[in-house]
């Protein structure tokens, strides 16, 4: 065992049910077991927040805070989670939290080894990929949870995808408003219309160089326990990237489309075309059959092995780098047979794994392998 990126030690304050905890780690992966609602998945998310976006659950700021809003309204810092960091043999230190402003607002702050810092700055050092219990049903749900687990596997690798989304949204209900208006000013709108083309084509061409890789990594997986997919990214600008149009042609191209369906967008009250529309489609390959139409543990399957398939990309791209793991209810619909495959396959890794169940016995083929830690009474 390797790992090139792990966490040496964890604090949480006033996090969630975590008053403070605070872990001292060795490089192995970590296991932390207990009963429901004792609060193992709370320390994942709070690994989380050293990715861009709102972590694993999507929650407001002062929602992560001990006891809720109410409770934290007397805290300065709502809540703070702090990390010690081994990133190819260097000692990094990173910390995140909520603030009050003297607005009487609150704000999230983040620090890199003691000095301010942006989401980027943090998602660069702390590369991270995770599967929760609620992706289970990823492949039967709606197009837009693919979308958001594709976008979530983009980020980890180029964080500026989150910011490009971002912009692009913004300027997507900025141009819906404009359009609700009689007599809107068209000069503006062709403007509107402009930005989200350029976000937009941004956005599709991380989308597709993910998926590239992704496609590389998942061929030279092995065939054993999680079966290999096939993955399309089904949406107009994906497709242009994939056809290796230029960039600047996709965008001029989606920009006129915009301007097309003015009347249209503004009579159905949302646009219909976009990268907002796009979806991810899977297929378990060896049986040439549609992932929705799979059983649940062959999805489950399905999806551990797009996970480690991700991983291993992360880790081989000179622009990106080893991720940490983080698996809630890893133990969920796997036998004992898999479960020692995936445990394999994390102390492959190069980043450190995270995992979650309600029985330190679940972890059991790891032996010494792995660190457990009992959370809660």
């Amino acid at each position: 065992m390797s790992h090139r990126l792990y966490c040496t030690r964890l604090t949480l304050t006033d996090f969630r049910n975590h008053a403070a905890l605070d872990l001292d780690l060795d490089g192995r992966p970590v296991c932390l077991y207990g009963a429901n609602g004792a609060g193992k998945t709370n320390i994942l998310e709070a690994l989380t927040m050293f990715a861009p976006g709102r972590g694993l659950r999507g929650a407001g700021l002062l929602d992560l805070a001990r006891g809720g809003e109410a409770a934290a309204a007397d805290r300065p810092r709502p809540w703070s989670v702090a990390a010690r960091l081994q990133v190819e043999g260097e000692t990094m230190q990173l910390g995140v939290g909520a603030e009050r402003t003297p607005e009487g607002g609150t704000k999230r702050i983040a620090r890199l080894n003691g000095e301010s810092a942006t989401p980027g700055d943090l998602a660069a050092v702390a590369r991270m990929t995770w599967v929760i219990p609620a992706m289970d049903r990823l492949f039967a749900g709606p197009p837009a949870d693919r979308r958001r687990f594709f976008d979530r596997m983009t980020i980890a690798r180029a964080p500026e995808h989150g910011v490009q989304a971002a912009a692009y949204e913004r300027a997507m209900r900025e141009r819906q408003r404009l359009l609700s208006e009689p007599g809107y000013d068209a000069q503006w709108l062709a403007g509107l219309e402009r930005e989200m083309a350029g976000h937009g084509a941004a956005i599709a061409a991380a989308r597709v160089e993910t998926l590239e890789l992704l496609r590389r990594a998942i061929a030279q997986r092995p065939d054993g326990a999680f079966p290999k997919a096939d993955i399309v990214l089904e949406g107009a600008l994906e497709e242009q990237f994939l056809a290796h149009e230029k960039s600047f042609d996709v965008e001029d191209r989606f920009a006129r489309a915009l301007h097309d369906a003015r009347a249209r967008d503004a009579a159905i009250g949302r646009a219909l075309a976009g990268p907002h529309r796009s979806d991810l489609t899977v297929r378990h390959q060896a049986k040439d059959m549609p992932a929705e139409h799979c059983s649940t543990g062959e999805q489950k399957a399905l999806l551990l092995g797009l996970f480690l398939a991700h991983a291993r990309a992360l880790a081989d791209d000179p622009g990106a780098g080893p991720a940490l793991l983080l698996i809630d209810e890893a133990a969920a619909h796997l036998d004992a047979e898999r479960r020692a495959a995936l445990f394999d396959e994390l102390l492959a890794n190069p980043g450190q794994a995270w995992l979650t169940g309600t029985d330190a016995n679940l972890f059991e083929a790891f032996g010494d392998r792995a660190q457990l830690f009992r959370i809660g009474a």
